[in-house]
């Protein structure tokens, strides 16, 4: 097994944990993110494993990627800031951001998300201005 990558001969395995501290943790405003499968995984998308704590806000708007956010737990409130809708976020909850959808996820106890990016991050990304991740 390729230790680095976590990757051998039939499939890609990586622990969280292992990726503390390394280029793919982020320690983010709104959060903590490791992101575990990336561009150089070669499978097209990105699996983030997103956390926010109480109190924190995020204002984003992906215009490069699509993302899909699926709730493992906590509460909070997301806002889509086009139309004004919101939405109560708990835990089986999913959302997918599909047209540069600008919101804001505002926290209400720890939330813990499970994220899909297309096109696949390269994993070193951080948020511009807009809240937005650049194609690297």
């Amino acid at each position: 097994m390729d230790s680095e990558a976590g990757v051998d001969d039939a499939m890609i395995v990586k622990h969280r944990e292992d990726l503390k501290g390394g280029p793919h943790h982020r320690a983010l405003a709104a959060g903590e993110s490791y992101r575990l499968l990336v561009r150089g995984d070669g499978v097209g998308f990105s699996i983030v494993d997103f956390t926010m704590e109480p109190g924190r806000v995020a204002t984003l708007q992906y215009k490069n990627h699509i993302e899909t956010n699926y709730i493992v737990e906590g509460t909070g409130t997301l806002e889509d800031l086009d139309s004004g809708r919101s939405h109560e976020i708990r835990p089986g909850m999913m959302f997918t951001l599909d047209k540069a959808d600008r919101h804001r996820v505002t926290c209400k106890t720890r939330i813990r998300i499970v994220v899909v990016f297309v096109p696949a991050l390269v994993g070193t990304e951080t948020h511009d201005e807009t809240g937005s991740y650049p194609i690297l």
